[in-house]
């Protein structure tokens, strides 16, 4: 691999293996939860409709991130959690990571279009422009509210389902958009929180850097208010029932209390970095089930 230095103590791994974590597969299938799930609750797709449109959210989504990790290469190669990405290890080389994640939106850009809709493969490119250009180049290096306005890049995802099944958009597809919206900064400020050391010696201006760690929990606080609001919402106008009202009330009473439990023990100057993990971790729980409820109760009043 021309201009990559490969560590000889080091054992190779397989071209296949890094490839498949440069779309970051973990963060991925909860992309393809709220894809999919807005599908179901949009209408009765077809299984090879979701097929098709699973295959490209995850390639449109793994482009962004190989792409992600060829403009951040110089940052992996100091954070801890990062520095043994393809490219900091030596394994890859920023030529072939960039290739890689262009072919893939490429790709998944045509078989949206060719095989779906133009709206929905239109809606999934947007989505990889806004990460890369938007998140990445942009605001993650330059303002602490790099994952507020970047952050809209995670909620494309249910207005490409909801397009796949109906070929428009509604007021319907527009909340899920702002609940992805509105539940990103408490899920990545929890884990903010717990990485500052990591984002400072990048030099990364997130949150608990600018504004200090007590700013950053109260905004966790205001931003889940915002987000338990925009759950109830469309229970009011009628495109939810009981299920998924009881479902939407019980998960936001767990993530307000959990993001509460970090604030008062940083209040109280106690521990709150075990509380911290659990939102974050529940978090991601919390997301896939609220979407899984969307399409359980349109299935069930259908």
């Amino acid at each position: 691999m021309t201009g990559v230095a490969l560590d000889p103590d080091k054992a190779p791994t397989p071209l296949s293996r890094d490839l498949i974590a440069l779309t970051k597969p973990r963060i991925i299938s909860l992309l393809l939860v709220t894809t999919v799930a807005p599908m179901y609750a949009a209408g009765s797709p077809t299984l090879l409709t979701v097929l098709l449109v699973s295959i490209g959210g995850y390639l449109m989504a793994g482009g962004a991130n190989a792409v992600n990790m060829y403009l951040d290469r110089d940052i992996d190669d100091v954070m801890a959690r990062t520095r043994l990405r393809p490219i900091p290890s030596g394994r890859m080389s920023p030529i072939q990571v960039l290739a890689f994640g262009v072919a893939c939106a490429t790709f998944a850009t045509w078989l949206l279009a060719h095989f779906v809709n133009v709206l929905t493969a239109g809606l999934a490119l947007a989505g990889f422009y806004f990460y890369v250009f938007i998140y990445t180049r942009w605001l993650k290096r330059s303002s602490p509210q790099n994952i507020v306005i970047g952050g809209a890049a995670g909620a494309f995802p249910p207005l490409v389902g909801w397009a796949a099944v109906t070929g428009t958009l509604d007021v319907s597809a527009l909340c899920m958009f702002l609940i992805v919206f509105y539940w990103t900064p408490p899920h990545f400020w929890a884990l903010a929180l717990l990485k500052q050391v990591d984002y400072g010696r990048a030099k990364v201006p997130m949150a608990p850097l600018v504004w200090g760690e007590r700013e950053t929990m109260y905004q966790m606080v205001w931003y889940t208010v915002i987000l338990i609001a925009l759950t109830l919402l469309p229970v009011l106008f009628g495109a939810f029932g009981t299920l998924y009202l009881l479902s939407a009330i019980l998960l936001n009473a767990l993530l307000m209390g959990g993001v509460l439990k970090v604030l008062f023990a940083a209040r109280a100057s106690k521990p709150w970095t075990g509380p911290a993990w659990w939102v974050y971790k529940y978090s991601l729980l919390y997301l896939a089930l609220l979407f899984l409820a969307m399409a359980v109760d349109r299935a069930i009043t259908r």
